[in-house]
């Protein structure tokens, strides 16, 4: 396996371990935080299906010509592979960590089966995907939809984006104070995100 493959086999093996250790009560309680996200997944799904599946499925998982899917090293956060663990049986995080220590394959994300993405939820950046030239197609064909879109995009930061308490920072700290530790979790190991819930903080203080 390459570092990649490493490095999400490492995450999801660890997070599977931990969530199986749990009583029922608090992964329960776990299930319920995500509850909200899940709703707002939901709504996202059903738009990209009803406005943009048959132009993302001709144009880019048939072709194999697609920005994201084209590739192995796909973002994710730590979140997410918590998230679709909760939710997914354990014949689905087997298929997704068997999907991690297949050799490369050059021509899509390792994640990328015959009947699509192998996540029960898949990250949030795979998810928020569009390219140019579908956004160009549907928005210019259907008139509303631009809308709805930069709709979903400002509620994604209410998940995401750490200029207020989130759910994606809220499982990484439950995962660090039970003594976990790991790259995937950027709201507390990127700069760049660190300086968003920083600069937060000096705003509520004025």
């Amino acid at each position: 396996m390459n570092s990649y493959q490493k490095e999400q086999a490492q995450a999801h093996a660890m997070v599977h371990r931990h969530l199986v250790g749990l009583c029922d009560e608090t992964k329960k309680a776990l299930v319920s935080q995500i509850s909200d996200y899940l709703s707002f997944r939901d709504r996202v799904d059903a738009f990209l299906s009803e406005h943009f599946s048959h132009v993302c499925t001709q144009n880019c998982f048939q072709s194999r010509v697609s920005a994201c899917c084209s590739r192995d090293g796909i973002i994710t956060f730590f979140a997410d592979v918590v998230i679709n663990a909760l939710i997914s049986s354990d014949d689905e995080i087997n298929t997704v960590m068997a999907a991690i220590q297949r050799p490369d394959n050059e021509f899509k994300c390792i994640f990328l089966g015959s009947r699509g993405c192998m996540w029960r939820v898949k990250p949030i950046v795979c998810e928020m995907f569009l390219c140019k030239s579908a956004k160009e197609d549907v928005f210019g064909r259907k008139p509303g939809t631009k809308e709805i879109w930069n709709t979903l995009e400002q509620h994604r930061k209410r998940f995401t984006w750490p200029d207020r308490p989130v759910l994606f920072d809220d499982l990484e700290r439950y995962f660090l104070d039970a003594g976990y530790s790991f790259p995937l979790m950027y709201l507390h190991n990127s700069p760049g995100l660190l300086r968003v819930k920083n600069q937060a903080k000096e705003g509520k203080k004025r």
